[in-house]
């Protein structure tokens, strides 16, 4: 595979410049994976707005789907960059390979989703409609299903960018389930 080049602050748009500026101030840093959207000039000004929309769902139960999708789609990147972020969620070590695993011990209601998500990123979108009808009954609603959709859109966003473009990981590894 090419190898894809990471373009630092000074090689990319003014525009995205400034996009670099907010992930640095928010961040810390700029991570690599964001960084090769910079190679276009719309997309990672797209992608942050994406990541960054209202939704019904919780900070963890985002988490939830990054790591589910990421799990179903063998990203090493995002997986390691949502462990990381899930931690700083309040989720422990065991919790995060629970999630990865859907099979979630310590909370009905994001098992449920886990579940679900699973299925959906598995299948295509076509879930298990048994899975469906276990999300609404855990509590969540239709809207709920709908910003579900949107985060896993995002996360294979990413999935696949990190596919394509193999870039080095920054964040510490997430270990093997």
């Amino acid at each position: 595979m090419k190898t894809f080049q990471i373009p630092i602050r000074e090689q990319v748009s003014p525009a995205n410049q400034v996009l670099f500026d907010n992930l640095t101030k928010m961040a810390g840093h700029v991570p690599n994976l964001f960084a090769v959207f910079a190679h276009s000039e719309n997309a990672l000004g797209n992608y942050l707005t994406l990541g960054s929309g209202k939704t019904s769902l919780r900070a963890k139960e985002r988490e939830v789907v990054n790591l589910v999708v990421s799990q179903v789609n063998k990203c090493l990147y995002c997986l390691s960059a949502h462990t990381a972020i899930a931690k700083m969620q309040g989720f422990t070590d065991e919790q995060a390979m629970e999630i990865r695993r859907a099979e979630i011990t310590f909370d009905p209601k994001l098992d449920a989703l886990a579940k679900l998500v699973k299925s959906i990123a598995e299948n295509q979108g076509h879930a298990d409609l048994q899975l469906v009808e276990n999300f609404y009954a855990a509590g969540y609603n239709e809207g709920n299903l709908v910003d579900v959709v949107i985060v896993v859109g995002d996360k294979i966003i990413t999935n696949y960018m990190f596919a394509l473009t193999a870039v080095p990981i920054d964040y510490p590894i997430a270990p093997e389930l």
